[in-house]
């Protein structure tokens, strides 16, 4: 595969010059923007597959559906000044949008497109600057550009700038502030927004009721349009009008997800990456031949051969678990109770976060709610205002540094609110750097006088050991869990489940799962089996290194920690920031209590590389790098 030759032709892309003070197209316009249309989406369900193939997943539907926009707002950029020439987008993950741009401009080669979201090809799942040649911005999160574009427009003030937005990132809370802004400075921003009624979790016409991207807008001020996304004379028409018209416009298109696409049609699987035999298929009937298909089949997942020593072979998938441990708790207490007791709102994730399994099996508590971290955490919060009552949410990891404020006011207010931050750390984190779930100790933002409990559990039996311990109890809980699955912890015979049976979860005790003297690792989450390996490995080489579990983060054992700091050496091996996590901390509680081992703390330190498992290995996090870190820390107090 990485010598096969991109088989869709890129230079039959046709140039188009368009002129805004006309509403209707020519015969020859219209032709030929038709033609580049089905081109570019041909090509992009071709690389946008390849993700499928070899198992890093993407997203096809989003940049597919907005071709049209594209290919006009190409047609304007390409013969006039008074445009900002990019392509700016708010829904980052269609950011196959600009790597089909960054070949057409000849950034990079075509068939470099054929490493969509491969690991250390340059092509991650959100556009980042300076990374990609070609890409001119980095998106962000979802909903996160549109403020930004406004600065840009500020800067810009004798130029129109384009935003390319979509039904589910204008649900973010900053769009709100991005329109009020933009309206009060007349800004000449232009918002294209793909209005197909499709999000991860479902259709927002049905889980968001009253919810109307076209009448949100107007009601801001500004001025709205709305066209048929699949007419291309009346997307023409209607994005010619709002160029004409003096500041801040949105042209509502409408479009069924993935309009001719059988099996994807309307439907939110369009949001991901489409299957390889439905891209297949597609391509087929376009009249491509076998040959096209041939690339799809000949790639293949990467799979690493590593054997961990210390856990499973077998693996399980904690941000699953949650769902399953809390159902499990509410099991306890019937339904009818549960709906009294218990809310647990949705960011439209539940599939990713493990609240679709209590959505299936407590539909009582469940509550289906929108791209709306913030307002509904505070949500979960406002329903544990009541003493006897918890809140529950859940979303990315990533997406906790925009509920600070919200963390806080729940607090203030002594909010009963449980959170799980699934996607934590950055393991088989494809969408890469701006997904990375790293800054999780910016939840315990409190002052010294109050707590708030962390907790990142190192397997699934843990995990349901730490809900049924803290489910019901009063406060800030936050629970984190991986993107990844992870094996199960053993116990020193190689076949007991460590968090098995027996096992009790203790709020804020470390645990020792090896007794060691020449010094201890510390570890948790997703970098416990990890560290368990590096341990068992050194220690077979003699060294008798221990090492202990700390799956409550921000809580300081007393006893545990004067157990590891009067030994030679400690190293915090663990997959959150350098800078912010627990690692950053541990040697300031060590020092406070006049206990002076070699210190030593590894984390995430860089940018991603795109891919799944090799995103570890590229933070120099991998056993063998934790083992070097050991021997370099036991060398030191020799």
């Amino acid at each position: 595969m990485a010598d096969s030759a991109f088989p869709i032709d890129l230079k039959q892309f046709q140039d188009i010059q368009l002129d805004p003070s006309l509403d209707k197209l020519t015969g020859e316009q219209r032709s030929k923007l038709l033609a580049n249309i089905q081109l570019l989406r041909d090509a992009i369900v071709l690389f946008t597959a390849t993700g499928a193939a070899r198992g890093v997943t993407g997203h096809t539907g989003g940049p597919y559906d907005t071709v049209p926009e594209v290919v006009i707002l190409e047609s304007l950029f390409n013969h006039s000044d008074k445009y900002v020439p990019i392509h700016f987008d708010e829904a980052g993950h269609r950011v196959a949008t600009q790597y089909i741009l960054s070949a057409l401009h000849g950034d990079i080669p075509a068939e470099h497109l054929l490493h969509y979201r491969e690991a250390h090809s340059q092509l991650p799942g959100h556009p980042e600057l300076g990374l990609t040649p070609g890409v001119k911005f980095s998106s962000g999160r979802l909903g996160h550009m549109w403020p930004l574009v406004n600065g840009v427009a500020m800067a810009n003030r004798d130029k129109i700038v384009f935003c390319l937005g979509s039904d589910g990132s204008q649900q973010e809370g900053n769009d709100a502030e991005a329109a009020r802004l933009a309206v009060a400075q007349d800004l000449n921003v232009k918002l294209l927004i793909d209005d197909n009624d499709v999000t991860i979790a479902g259709h927002p016409s049905q889980y968001e009721k009253g919810y109307d991207v076209g009448k949100t807008l107007t009601g801001h001020g500004l001025t709205v349009f709305v066209a048929d996304g699949e007419n291309i004379d009346d997307l023409w028409k209607n994005i010619a009008a709002s160029i004409r018209h003096d500041g801040p416009t949105a042209v509502i298109v409408k479009r069924k997800m993935c309009p001719g696409i059988e099996g994807l049609e309307g439907s939110n699987h369009g949001h991901d990456v489409i299957p390889v035999n439905i891209a297949i298929k597609y391509l087929t009937s376009r009249g491509y031949p076998a040959a096209v298909g041939a690339i799809l089949q000949n790639i293949k997942p990467t799979s690493v051969s590593y054997i961990h020593k210390g856990s499973s072979k077998d693996k399980g998938a904690n941000r699953v678990e949650f769902g399953e441990a809390v159902s499990r708790v509410l099991d306890k207490i019937g339904k009818e109770a549960a709906a009294k007791k218990v809310m647990v709102i949705d960011s439209d994730l539940e599939g990713s976060t493990g609240l679709k399994v209590i959505h299936q099996k407590h539909p009582e508590v469940f509550v289906p709610s929108g791209i709306m971290e913030r307002g509904n955490l505070s949500a979960a919060a406002g329903f544990g205002f009541d003493k006897d009552k918890f809140g529950v949410a859940s979303t990315f990891q990533a997406f906790l540094e925009m509920t600070i404020s919200e963390i806080t006011m729940a607090r203030l207010n002594n909010c009963n609110l449980l959170v799980h931050f699934s996607h934590s750390g950055v393991d088989e984190m494809a969408d890469n750097t701006c997904h990375f779930g790293v800054n999780a100790m910016f939840a315990d933002n409190g002052l010294a006088d109050v707590e708030s409990w962390l907790y990142f559990p190192a397997d699934a039996a843990q995990m349901d050991a730490v809900i049924d311990r803290v489910f019901f109890e009063r406060g800030m809980r936050f629970v984190f869990s991986t993107r990844s699955k992870v094996p199960w912890i053993l116990k020193a015979d190689g076949k007991t489940k460590f968090f098995g049976d027996g096992y009790k979860f203790v709020p804020g005790k470390d645990e020792v799962i090896v007794e060691g003297k020449a010094g201890y690792v510390v570890s948790f989450g997703d970098m416990l089996h990890r560290s368990y390996d590096a341990v068992l490995r050194c220690r077979e080489l003699g060294l008798d290194v221990g090492l202990v579990n700390k799956p409550t983060l921000n809580i300081v054992d007393e006893d545990v920690i004067r157990k590891v700091g009067t030994t030679p050496f400690v190293l915090v091996v663990e997959s959150l920031n350098q800078k912010t996590g627990v690692g950053s901390k541990f040697g300031s509680w060590l020092l406070e209590r006049q206990l002076t081992p070699k210190y030593g703390y590894m984390g995430t330190n860089k940018e991603g590389c795109g891919g799944l498992q090799e995103q570890i290995p590229h933070q120099g996090l991998d056993p063998q790098s934790i083992i070097l870190k050991i021997k370099q820390l036991s060398h030191s107090t020799q």
